[in-house]
């Protein structure tokens, strides 16, 4: 008698057996391809259980086959930068070593947990020193508020930082930058220009600048769809407007403090019908905002 084939969704037991030299991470959404000796490196740190101790099919997957850590996704590349390098280097003014640190506590990484201390006791001490800040530079993933004061100094309750900054006397405590505004337009121009005339249709209003001062801003009327989960120190080109009224963006930046600064503007033309004499005049023009 035949014996019945198996059931096609069940893994064989040795393709549990081991893990591939390249592996993909899904962390918190932000995907990580590394080497598998770099996540085995530290032993006792709880990617070091993971991939030594477990196998494979013990891990949990997203539905790509990665495997899926639920944690901090934008913190993770310095977790993975020190179990890399035995180091670890933070950018300027880092807002975030409260929450890297509670990281490296949770990956078992008591090493980077004490390089951090230091820097966490730095940031503590900022609440004693009076200096301008920039405000957006606090990560948007941290709970944070702000009261402002009538003696210009604002009370920042957070989970890992509390503190208290004060500003500069006489400063607004907004960033100084630029802000970009670009758009494409076009109209069709016939015989007859005044009936066939169709002026400036805009399809998009394109944003570039700081992330921060787009966000500050545009707020929720920006379309941050084609470059996601960018921190706020970070640039960008590939933001866009949800309308599409040039003067509506111009007060949001005039409101903000901004000024034009500079413009240009590109054009050409294409001859749609040789017998009416129909044109499609194209353009893109760039406005550039300053706030000091």
């Amino acid at each position: 008698m035949a014996m019945p084939e198996k059931s096609s969704d069940v893994k064989p037991t040795e393709e549990c057996g081991s893990f591939p030299e390249i592996i993909e991470l899904n962390v918190g959404g932000q995907v990580y391809i590394t080497r598998y000796p770099t996540l085995i490196s530290i032993p006792g740190s709880r990617l070091w259980e993971m991939f030594s101790v477990k196998n494979p099919c013990s891990l949990i997957q997203d539905n790509k086959g990665r495997f899926f850590i639920d944690r901090d996704g934008f913190l993770f590349r310095y977790v993975l930068d020190y179990m890399r390098d035995m180091q670890v280097v933070l950018p300027d003014h880092f807002p975030e070593c409260g929450r890297l640190h509670r990281e490296a506590e949770y990956f078992k990484l008591p090493e980077l947990a004490k390089m951090l201390a230091p820097k966490m006791n730095k940031l503590n001490s900022i609440g004693n020193v009076s200096c301008p800040i920039d405000l957006e530079e606090l990560s948007p993933s941290i709970d944070t508020t702000f009261n402002f004061s009538s003696t210009n100094s604002i009370h920042i309750s957070g989970p890992d930082n509390p503190m208290v900054l004060r500003a500069a006397p006489g400063s607004e405590l907004k960033k100084a930058g630029f802000i970009t505004i670009g758009y494409r337009g076009s109209y069709t121009l016939g015989r007859d220009s005044q009936t066939d005339a169709k002026f400036r249709r805009v399809a998009r209003i394109m944003v570039c600048g700081k992330i921060s001062l787009a966000k500050e801003v545009f707020g929720d009327t920006l379309n941050e769809s084609r470059d996601p989960d960018r921190p706020p120190e970070r640039y960008t080109s590939r933001y866009y407007l949800k309308f599409t009224f040039l003067e509506q963006a111009f007060d949001k930046l005039a409101d903000a403090g901004f000024h034009m600064v500079a413009c240009n503007s590109t054009g050409t033309c294409t001859v749609t019908h040789d017998q009416t004499d129909d044109r499609i005049w194209t353009s893109y023009t760039e406005y550039v905002f300053y706030r000091e």
